[in-house]
């Protein structure tokens, strides 16, 4: 059960699903309850689609380039240290913004779901990178499976938090808000130095082999 707290823990904050409440009804503003419904759905599913792949062949797509887990796991905790520098020092949730009043601005609201919500909001550049972090974790069969099932879960959570949005941002408030966002980043922080940690013993017991 241990071995599972971390890989959930580090997607978990990566997503960040908490922090996309107030930009989902940013996004649907002016919609109505079953509208928002319908978006949310089809966003966590085609997010969820995007992750279990790169959870499946995240490392052929890396090998097709020629490049080695352990330079990725190096490579992609940058990303993630870059995430939590974001989330500390709020810069992530104003690029998030930006990204909306972009959307909005150009009358895409029938593509919502796909972008800027799936794309990059749920499964963007630092979940990704994390998945397929993970994965290397999770080379078997089954635990693989366990590693699609977290990501499973963690999207499930994020698809209830947006039906709920209203009432997690009305009992947050900013200061809630602004609290949980830099606890989260501090704790991502701490989980990438652990994937440097494991990147670099791995990549020079490779070289050493």
């Amino acid at each position: 059960m241990q071995d599972l707290i971390a890989p959930f823990v580090t997607l978990f904050v990566t997503i960040d699903p908490v922090g996309l409440a107030p930009l989902f009804l940013a996004l649907t503003g002016g919609m109505d309850r079953a509208s928002r419904k319908r978006i949310a759905i089809r966003g966590t599913l085609i997010g969820l689609a995007i992750l279990v792949l790169f959870a499946v062949a995240g490392t052929m797509i890396l090998q097709t380039f020629g490049i080695t887990i352990h330079s990725f796991r190096i490579a992609g905790v940058l990303l993630l240290f870059w995430i939590a520098f974001e989330m500390i020092f709020e810069k992530r949730q104003d690029r998030h913004e930006k990204s909306t009043e972009r959307v909005v601005a150009a009358h895409e609201i029938h593509s919502l779901a796909v972008f800027p919500l799936a794309i990059p909001l749920i499964a963007g550049p630092g979940a990704i990178s994390a998945t397929i972090l993970l994965s290397d974790q999770f080379a078997g069969i089954v635990d693989r499976g366990k590693l699609i099932a977290i990501i499973g879960v963690i999207i499930a959570l994020t698809f209830v938090i947006f039906v709920l949005a209203e009432r997690v941002d009305r009992f947050l408030g900013f200061t809630g808000r602004m609290v949980l966002t830099r606890l989260l980043g501090v704790i991502l922080a701490a989980l990438a130095v652990q994937f440097v940690a494991d990147g670099i013993f791995a990549l020079i017991s490779a070289r050493a082999v």
